[in-house]
């Protein structure tokens, strides 16, 4: 009697071998998403990783030609340049006694100057993190439980008289 009920109760062999077949393509198919996420965010990172090679390297081609062009400017502006510019144009040296100063009305030499603020290099070389990329998936939890519980136990102090 016990046998014709386990019998009764029993699944076809056919039935097992199913079930067995659809859990494991539930498992293949599972870690076969979780591996296209993975490559797909890893692709993405690696874009942005070139992408900022190639914005540091147009930064220091940048840098350099600046810094070229500042020494072409200084060496353009140089005393012996500029005096020998000077005798091309043929200007003249001049004792300071025999030279007419005129007055320009309107124009005060005592007045301050105001001339244009000193270059400044606008690229921040520091990289910029939001401060929700700078915290992990346990402090998040952590903040959350605490806000939780400080609210509840605020709002606990409130409600008693």
């Amino acid at each position: 009697m016990k046998k014709r009920i386990l019998q009764a109760y029993r699944q076809a062999p056919w039935r097992v071998q199913l079930q067995w077949i659809g859990l494991f393509m539930l498992a293949l198919i599972l870690t076969a998403s979780i591996a296209g996420v993975y490559l797909s965010i890893s692709a993405q990172a690696a874009a942005a990783g070139r992408q900022i090679q190639f914005l540091e390297e147009d930064l220091d081609l940048i840098n350099n030609e600046i810094a070229d062009l500042t020494a072409d400017l200084a060496s353009i502006q140089s005393t012996e340049k500029m005096l020998a510019r000077a005798k091309e144009l043929e200007f003249i040296q001049i004792d300071p006694a025999q030279a007419i100063y005129l007055e320009i009305p309107g124009f005060n030499p005592m007045e301050e100057l105001v001339l244009a603020p000193p270059r400044s290099n606008p690229v921040n070389e520091r990289p910029v993190l939001r401060s929700s990329y700078k915290s992990s998936l346990w402090d998040w939890f952590v903040r959350q439980f605490w806000n939780i519980t400080e609210d509840a136990t605020v709002i606990e102090r409130e409600g008693t008289p």
